[in-house]
């Protein structure tokens, strides 16, 4: 198992961070390695809510991924297979005088073949999360 976290602080409300991290069809939008993320599963947004999307990088692959914890507008959970890795990620969500802070934490489980990817990819994974929530805080800053 290999964790990390990256942290971003986002000026705008925290209404207007989730709302926005919680419709992960906005992924592309903001994650390079993604070009197309689409809800396959009926209903609005909340735990159980099933996605597919489409990787490019680091080769073109579908995932499918589930939302695992939903709690408006602090914490956002999903679990799935992404990249080569089944993985959890979480938002944690909380205001700030300078608007919102996004704590973003990352579990990848390394077995089998992944286990020695992982030593390698890891550092870039983490550091390419890093760069796409700054994409993030770009887009939503305005």
């Amino acid at each position: 198992m290999a964790t990390f976290e990256n942290v971003v602080t986002i000026s705008r409300p925290i209404e207007d961070v989730f709302g926005f991290l919680s419709d992960f069809e906005n992924v592309p939008k903001w994650n390079y390695a993604i070009v197309e993320t689409r809800k396959v599963s009926d209903g609005a947004v909340g735990v159980g809510t099933i996605y597919r999307q489409v990787r490019s990088v680091p080769s073109r692959s579908e995932e499918i991924f589930e939302v695992t914890a939903f709690d408006a507008p602090r914490h956002l959970e999903i679990r799935g297979q992404l990249g080569p890795f089944p993985s959890r990620l979480s938002y944690a969500l909380e205001t700030t005088p300078q608007g919102t802070r996004v704590t973003n934490f990352v579990e990848l489980e390394l077995r089998g073949p992944g286990r020695l990817l992982g030593r390698v990819a890891v550092p870039r994974v983490r550091d390419a999360v890093g760069a796409n929530l700054r994409k993030l805080k770009q887009l939503l800053d305005g």
